[in-house]
């Protein structure tokens, strides 16, 4: 395990990029993004996405620096084509259409359709809430078959993350942000590159058997390379089939809704998200809202834990409190997620004095 201070990761990740043809602008703000991931503890959506998007840079799968598109454009809606850009790209720029939107109208909606990964889809969420605005996130993953529906062993879902965010006065926003799986595939990865170990029976393979062993979804691998899903079986949808009921309606609506596509194994990676985007003000105008959210929270926290529980927690609690430590402590990366993005700076040109400054 390796331990790098946040700003050496941002500075190192952000020097890849720029050698892996984006602008200095771009090649900071994945660096950002990713590190970020990171700093609140979901690693699966952190630095350990570099090798990935460098290699999809190189095939072409996703292109630096791109402007998304607006196709449609109403007052209160807007269809947004990411071309296959950085999700870290072409992700604000459809968020920040929205939030213009929204705040002309109380109500919003945006269609993105075709962006490269999009990250840690609670990063929208909180800039909407920066903005006073609450939000909602359907999100898809086309080309990227990897999560078995509910009774089923063969992969027909992505991981299909939900996201809602809550701003408040004053205060962190409340965001609650999941895949739909047991698991996000990051977190198999994290755990094939051996980092933390998935819960049992997270995974279930051809033969209806269950496993938490990385291999049933990827196969056999080398340490440094990028993970391929090679695998005989696939990541089980969370919370049996209501769980996997969400997945179909992200698919439906993050995917075949904004015209990115359903999930099928024959196309392309992209993400595509569904965003909805109300005004509380618009909403609330004898000022209710957000006192009454402060109470229910309150009241929520007040709550007896069970026993081994030191307190009950709402949705970002755990973010803050991972985000204060590895601010202060640095972020830790498992030796083989190290090595990999070590690999992939030296084959993009990143000297040996920059890696070595990154873990100094």
């Amino acid at each position: 395990m390796v331990t790098i201070q946040f700003s050496n990761l941002i500075d190192f990740v952000a020097e890849i990029f720029s050698r892996s043809k984006s602008s200095p602008e771009e090649a900071r703000r994945i660096a950002n993004y990713l590190t970020t991931a990171n700093l609140t503890g979901h690693d699966s959506h952190g630095v350990i996405r570099v090798p990935l998007y460098v290699g999809w840079q190189k095939t072409g799968a996703v292109i630096p620096d791109q402007i998304a598109e607006v196709v449609v454009d109403t007052p209160s809606l807007a269809v947004v084509d990411g071309k296959f850009g950085y999700g870290q790209t072409v992700t604000p720029q459809a968020v920040r259409i929205g939030i213009e939107k929204c705040k002309k109208a109380g109500l919003a909606a945006i269609a993105l359709r075709n962006a490269g990964h999009i990250g840690r889809v609670g990063d929208w969420a909180e800039m909407a809430a920066a903005e006073g605005l609450v939000s909602v996130h359907f999100v898809n993953a086309a080309g990227s078959l990897l999560v078995a529906p509910y009774g089923g062993v063969e992969k027909r879902l992505s991981t299909a993350p939900y996201c809602v965010g809550i701003p408040r006065q004053g205060q962190d926003p409340i965001v609650l942000d999941f895949a739909t799986s047991v698991v996000a595939e990051g977190k198999v990865l994290v755990a094939s590159r051996g980092g933390k170990k998935l819960p049992v029976g997270a995974l279930v393979d051809a033969d209806g058997t269950l496993s938490e062993d990385p291999v049933v979804l990827y196969g056999p691998h080398s340490k440094e390379g990028p993970r391929e899903i090679k695998g005989t079986g696939a990541i089980r949808a969370f919370g049996e089939h209501k769980g996997s009921g969400l997945a179909f309606i992200c698919e439906l609506l993050g995917g075949a809704l904004t015209g990115t596509g359903a999930t099928s194994g024959d196309r392309p990676f992209a993400n595509g998200m569904l965003a909805i985007y109300v005004d509380p003000k618009v909403v609330d105008t004898s000022n209710f809202f957000d006192g009454e959210v402060s109470r229910y929270v309150d009241f929520i926290r007040a709550t007896k834990p069970v026993s081994g529980v030191d307190a009950v927690l709402i949705p970002g609690d755990p973010e803050k409190k991972m985000r204060a430590d590895r601010t202060s402590n640095g972020v830790p990366l498992p030796d083989d997620t190290w090595a990999a993005i070590v690999n992939t700076a030296r084959e993009v040109g990143v000297s040996e004095v920059s890696i070595q400054r990154a873990v100094s």
